[in-house]
């Protein structure tokens, strides 16, 4: 999918239609300090494997994509529902 860098649209902060550039949310490092991971560490430590079985059937043939805009007017950043694809190219389209 062909996205381009800047698009006019609504701005909730400054209550108009604006310009917004487009950037893709990329995934931040995972803390080793959650709950979750916590447990998973207490569950997997020794001998005893995988916690839960390996999830079988077909992979999905797409990805969830989060894409982020930022008002080139107030420059407040807000998030749109994700797009599910398999690529995401943000250039001139």
């Amino acid at each position: 999918m062909l996205l381009p860098k800047k698009v006019k649209r609504y701005c909730p902060y400054c209550g108009k239609h604006t310009v917004h550039e487009i950037e893709r949310v990329k995934k931040k490092k995972a803390s080793e300090l959650k709950q979750g991971q916590r447990r998973f560490r207490r569950v997997t430590r020794g001998y005893g494997g995988f916690p839960r079985p390996k999830p079988s059937g077909r992979e999905k043939t797409s990805r969830r994509m989060a894409i982020r805009y930022r008002c080139t007017v107030c420059g407040k950043r807000h998030h749109a529902p994700t797009i599910r694809t398999k690529r995401l190219e943000i250039g001139e389209g």
